[in-house]
């Protein structure tokens, strides 16, 4: 009798579980695959900092490698670039479109996006301080920086602002071209930054996986995925 008793709590317990996965499949995969696993890509690269000041053993070589590219026209083009990764670029577009959702009095984008940013800045100043991480200075650089590298400052405002349109033009006309030009957008800013030689591809990686996880959790708590 007792047997039977728990057996029926086990198959009471996996019906639960069943009809939950399948009523919360879409957040529970945002959150594995936006989420959880970029936040574990971050916390390995993290603690290898905090613990190695040396950094990764792939650091230098992908450094060296993109260093070879090196020539006057392209060290004026990845300067000019590198600027639409924060104040050029994202900061005005963002504006913008924060603007666009003000005066449209859509609050649930426009607080999703303000969040999004605002808290993206906060964690890369954070985990700056946190880690001080001093920059590569393999080379002179074309347009140098002079504080601590990681995560990258423009890796993660690029990708935010990516992640966080993604996620708002998700499902619409616009989520195709935002997907591809911002995707070339964040990859272009990135090897920027490696180009220049003011970060490590880690910082680049590592500011990538935290906006990720970030905007994505932040999406969660909006319900912007259930659009």
């Amino acid at each position: 009798m007792l047997n039977l008793n728990i057996w029926r709590y086990l198959w009471s317990l996996l019906s639960f579980l069943k009809h939950f996965i399948k009523a919360h499949s879409t957040s529970l995969l945002l959150l594995l695959l936006g989420v959880f696993i970029p936040l574990e890509v971050f916390g390995e690269l993290a603690e290898e900092v905090w613990e190695n000041e040396g950094g990764f053993a792939w650091d230098v070589p992908i450094l060296l490698a993109i260093r070879q590219q090196h020539n006057p026209q392209l060290d004026v083009f990845a300067s000019m670039l590198t600027k639409l990764g924060v104040f050029w670029g994202v900061f005005p577009v963002a504006t913008a479109i924060a603007i666009n959702f003000f005066l449209r009095r859509q609050w649930r984008r426009f607080s999703y996006l303000i969040i999004t940013l605002t808290g993206s800045i906060i964690i890369n100043r954070t985990a700056k301080v946190l880690l001080h991480r001093v920059r590569p200075h393999l080379w002179e650089s074309p347009s140098p920086e002079f504080d601590y590298g990681f995560p990258s400052g423009h890796a993660m405002s690029s990708m935010t602002l990516v992640a966080a349109l993604v996620i708002l033009t998700w499902g619409s006309r616009w989520e195709k071209p935002v997907l591809i030009v911002g995707s070339l957008f964040v990859l272009a800013i990135g090897w920027t930054r490696l180009y220049l030689g003011v970060h490590y591809p880690s910082d680049i990686l590592a500011g990538w996986t935290a906006s990720i996880a970030w905007a994505t959790g932040v999406s969660l708590l909006f319900k912007l995925h259930l659009k």
